[in-house]
């Protein structure tokens, strides 16, 4: 096949629609049980090998087969890298302070209230997002210009996220760094290196699925990752909270570094 069949692909949607919300149900009775809300950021990711794993056994026959083996190895590199990240960054560290504050007031209701609140809206933007990865595996075409460069847009955004969150563990885990600002390696260049390469893995994922129009419909994935990264609970919350704990020696930063694309610093 050429082209998309809509039917199977409209299965697939469904299918993986269900999938995030057993994800998110499973994950908050863990996290109930655990009394730890934030296991979610842990899920996120592997949400996203799921909804990958699932379409590409659904789309066997459908799509081709270099296509939806290269997206499947793709998404799974990264959310597993992110899952894992995610676990080791907050291992024994107890409730995410983010969720602590959204809680206050909700003990009676907590596990209704992050269900409602938390889990369920954000397994519907895991499934927005996604919407390149099952689109891309029901094109039956082979790979062409648009994926190539694709791939290579989610390579330089792999660098990004994975370089820049191993530059600032290694930074948070010298006692001498406390209470100062991460100005080195990739850090030098944008504030946030991995938000920006995670941008840049979606922008990918994005081009890949573009070889049929039906892709330039999935245009509202890496549009959503971006804003949510820029304006939402990425660049824009952890700003604030660094502008509360780091003060000057954080404004300085700001005012040299490039807030979200990587550009040489400013003199100051």
């Amino acid at each position: 096949m050429n082209g998309v069949e809509l039917a199977p692909l409209a299965c697939n949607l469904a299918a993986t629609a269900v999938a995030v919300a057993a994800v998110m149900l499973i994950t908050l009775a863990v996290a109930t049980r655990l009394g730890v809300y934030a296991i979610v950021d842990v899920a996120w990711g592997l949400g996203f090998v799921l909804v990958a794993g699932l379409t590409f056994v659904l789309s066997a026959s459908r799509g081709d087969g270099g296509r939806r083996a290269l997206v499947l190895t793709l998404t799974a590199v990264w959310g597993l890298r992110l899952a894992a990240h995610i676990f080791r960054r907050n291992r024994g560290r107890g409730e995410d302070p983010r969720y602590a504050r959204m809680l206050r007031g909700h003990d009676a209701d907590a596990a209704r209230f992050v269900l409602t609140r938390i889990y369920l809206p954000q397994g519907r933007i895991m499934w927005v997002v996604s919407l390149p990865i099952q689109v891309a595996m029901y094109i039956g075409t082979g790979l062409g210009p648009a994926a190539m460069i694709g791939v290579a847009v989610w390579v330089l955004g792999m660098v990004f996220e994975a370089a820049g969150d191993w530059q600032l563990a290694r930074f948070k885990a010298d006692p001498a760094n406390d209470g100062s600002v991460m100005d080195r390696g990739l850090w030098r260049y944008t504030r946030h290196p991995n938000y920006f390469g995670d941008a840049c893995v979606w922008w990918g994922l994005f081009l890949i699925a573009c070889e049929h129009w039906m892709g330039l419909l999935t245009i509202v994935s890496p549009l959503l990752m971006t804003h949510l990264l820029v304006n939402v609970t990425g660049k824009a919350l952890l700003e604030r909270q660094m502008s509360r704990t780091r003060g000057q020696a954080y404004a300085d930063y700001v005012a040299r570094t490039s807030g979200f694309f990587p550009l040489p610093p400013k003199r100051t």
